[in-house]
């Protein structure tokens, strides 16, 4: 039997497409988009498809799709036709109940601040306001409006210039930057399923901007054949100048105390030592230690 479910994209009903795709491609960040039309009419709609494109210049996308039921646009899109500018607010936790209301069909000229009670704050350089519990808003103008389809489901890239940036201060460090623990912004998942970013789902990973890590291919055959550590734990290790020295091991082994649970490994029968060698690397590197990691592994 295969590993894999394999099929054409424009073989299935567009409902189901939109499934595998929204739930595969996942967490995503949600644009909250606040619109006027030309009468002045204020509009506020959530979208999922939106990322950040360049920052030189400051460039963000999101894309309001047709409705799949009947092929209609979204107020947000009819609006930008009519005022080529938009505020983009970011979610949190939380605000999250809220944005998923304003997310209702209602009746084209209904203001969703008021039916999702948030605050309406007038914008500095644009004509939408923007919502003020949103830890971030950007004020942008529209660049371009790329349609990408003409049935339902097909979206619109609505690429923005980002011409005013407002943070609320309560998310700033104390150098003045953006806090990702503070924030606890949410993402959105498949079906009815959202994620939050909080500390206890957060995790950091040293970038090789500077360096050039050795790479899976040039660890030892052992080391990269174990069935005891994974894909991420030989990243990890691979991210990595050089192999560790012999005299960097040893001070290593003394600096970390891990000398005693080596000895106690030497205990085991011989075909027990090296998968349990590698569970012991395991657990110190996913502790963060990447010197202690190797120092076990090579001693």
């Amino acid at each position: 039997m295969s590993e894999f479910t394999s099929f054409d994209p424009y073989e299935l009903p567009q409902k189901e497409r939109h499934g595998y795709l929204l739930t595969a491609v996942a967490p995503r960040p949600i644009a909250f988009a606040s619109t006027v039309d030309a009468e002045g009419n204020v509009n506020l709609s959530p979208f999922s498809y939106f990322n950040v494109f360049s920052t030189n210049p400051p460039i963000v996308v999101f894309s309001p799709t047709r409705r799949g039921r009947d092929n209609t646009t979204k107020d947000t899109h009819n609006n930008l036709l009519q005022i080529k500018e938009t505020v983009i607010s970011i979610v949190n936790y939380p605000m999250v109940e809220q944005m998923s209301l304003s997310s209702t069909a209602y009746d084209k000229g209904v203001n969703e601040f008021m039916k999702a009670g948030f605050s309406q704050i007038p914008s500095d350089k644009v004509k939408p306001p923007r919502v003020g519990e949103a830890p971030v808003s950007f004020e942008c103008v529209v660049d371009d409006m790329i349609e990408l389809g003409d049935e339902g489901g097909a979206g619109t890239l609505v690429v923005c210039r980002v011409v005013q940036i407002h943070l609320r201060n309560e998310y700033l460090d104390e150098e003045g930057k953006l806090d990702p623990l503070k924030l606890n912004l949410v993402g959105r998942m498949g079906g009815i399923w959202y994620t939050k970013t909080n500390q206890e789902s957060m995790f950091e990973i040293p970038k090789p901007l500077r360096k050039k890590g050795i790479g899976v291919d040039q660890l030892p055959e052992a080391i990269r054949n174990s069935a005891v550590l994974t894909g991420n734990n030989l990243g990890r290790l691979a991210n990595i100048e050089q192999l560790p020295s012999e005299e960097e091991v040893k001070s290593t082994l003394v600096e970390t105390n891990l000398n005693r649970s080596l000895e106690k490994l030497s205990q085991l029968p011989e075909n027990e030592q090296l998968p349990s060698r590698h569970f012991l690397a395991k657990e110190v590197l996913e502790a963060g230690d990447l010197m202690g990691a190797w120092a076990v592994l090579l001693s």
